[in-house]
């Protein structure tokens, strides 16, 4: 008698902005104009439908509201997991608010954690939606654009996305109504046009992972003007 065979587990839910989300860009909209006054360029370069990757810089915590409420389509992101797991009342409450964005969870670790994390990136892109991740994995604390890991990458080359880099200029640095000085400088997010990928078809996965991660901090790095350190982040663990 042939051994019982094992149900194949359910794939997980893909993660999706909620009410909460799209109520909070409503709200959040208008009150980053008024705060920052950010000037956005090249919105168009987003495309209007299927999976698109944006790939941007990292300044300040700022930038996970900046981007959302720039761009002209609903963006998810990788969110430290640590908000999602907290005690009480208040993490129950953080748990329900990130989950409600369609934030994904993510430990700042390698292996097991670290590709769930990128699976999680992927499904989000596979459904056709628009996810944003920072290749530098943290904050720039020293004002450069670090090497990119390579996870972005791999998500580009598992899902067939669009990639579309994103410069942010001025939110590590920018306070709330300083437009209002005269002479000082705006916020400015800037959206790139969609990366070239096609020559890199059939090229051997970890060499186009490669060449896809430098294009993609060169093309970041065009669009914010920042110097370019030539190492990893270290500076950061948030």
């Amino acid at each position: 008698m042939p051994a019982p065979v094992s149900p194949t587990p359910a794939a997980a839910p893909v993660p999706r902005p909620g009410a909460v989300y799209f109520i909070g860009r409503v709200i959040l909209r208008p009150l980053i104009w008024l705060l920052y006054r950010p000037r956005v360029v090249g919105r168009e370069n987003v495309p209007a439908s299927g999976p698109v990757l944006l790939a941007s810089n990292h300044l300040a915590s700022l930038d996970t509201v900046i981007i959302p409420t720039s761009a002209t389509r609903p963006v998810q992101f990788l969110i430290k997991s640590a908000y999602f797991t907290g005690p009480g009342a208040l993490g129950r409450a953080k748990r329900w608010f990130f989950t409600s964005i369609g934030g994904v969870p993510v430990q700042r670790a390698t292996g097991r954690d670290a590709r769930a994390a990128l699976d999680a990136g992927s499904s989000i892109l596979r459904a056709g939606s628009v996810f944003a991740v920072f290749p530098e994995g943290s904050r720039s604390r020293d004002g450069k654009l670090h090497d990119g890991h390579g996870g972005a990458a791999w998500m580009a080359r598992d899902t067939g996305a669009a990639v579309v880099p994103v410069g942010l200029i001025g939110t590590g640095t920018v306070a709330p109504f300083s437009h209002l000085l005269p002479g000082r400088p705006r916020l400015e997010v800037r959206f790139g046009e969609p990366l070239d990928l096609t020559d890199l078809e059939g090229m051997p996965d970890g060499k186009a992972r490669r060449e896809i991660t430098e294009r993609m901090m060169a093309a970041i790095a065009a669009l914010s003007g920042q110097e370019r350190s030539g190492s990893v982040n270290a500076s950061s663990r948030d």
